[in-house]
């Protein structure tokens, strides 16, 4: 990616974030950290050829406080998912339609992207989403009610679910 990109890393109650753009779109966003460090690597590679652009975040850096407080936001932002596969992106753009505080299985995902024997595939495309909380990956759980797997560790996934109000059936462990 040759284009320019622009960052900003700030501190909420739940912790750092960082969001990372280019002129396409949203490439990286992260879910909360202990430090602005942290956060920083894990936005992404791209960050360190960034410029630091507060502003330009502001109204994205309010949505995230606000569903971090409780709120529901929308997140309609535009997203660079130039180095995703074809096969990623459709899935990221499906899971984008799973409504706030519910949950579908990596099944449903594979059958929402025609694919209906690719759930393991789903999964793995799920678990390398740049773009956390707008690409909602923690709203998508494995078939029989288990959490599956999340990057950020299911304590993570858990917090996300129970922060929108998933019914508890819908949480495993919850």
């Amino acid at each position: 990616m040759s284009q320019q990109l622009e960052y900003t890393v700030f501190q909420m109650e739940a912790g750092w974030m960082a969001i990372l753009a280019s002129t396409q779109g949203l490439v990286g966003t992260t879910l909360p950290r202990p430090t602005a460090e942290e956060t920083l690597r894990q936005v992404g590679g791209g960050v360190d050829r960034a410029t630091r652009s507060d502003d330009h975040f502001a109204d994205l850096v309010e949505r995230f406080r606000s569903y971090f407080s409780g709120g529901r936001p929308s997140f309609p932002d535009r997203l660079d998912l130039s180095g995703a596969t074809s096969f990623q992106h459709t899935v990221w753009e499906a899971a984008r339609l799973i409504p706030y505080g519910e949950t579908r299985n990596y099944g449903w995902l594979a059958e929402r992207v025609g694919q209906p024997r690719t759930a393991r595939a789903v999964g793995q495309a799920m678990g390398r989403n740049p773009i956390a909380i707008i690409i909602p990956c923690h709203r998508v759980i494995a078939s029989g009610g288990k959490l599956g797997g999340f990057g950020a560790g299911l304590a993570m996934k858990r917090f996300l679910l129970r922060l929108e109000g998933a019914a508890a059936q819908q949480i495993p462990g919850g």
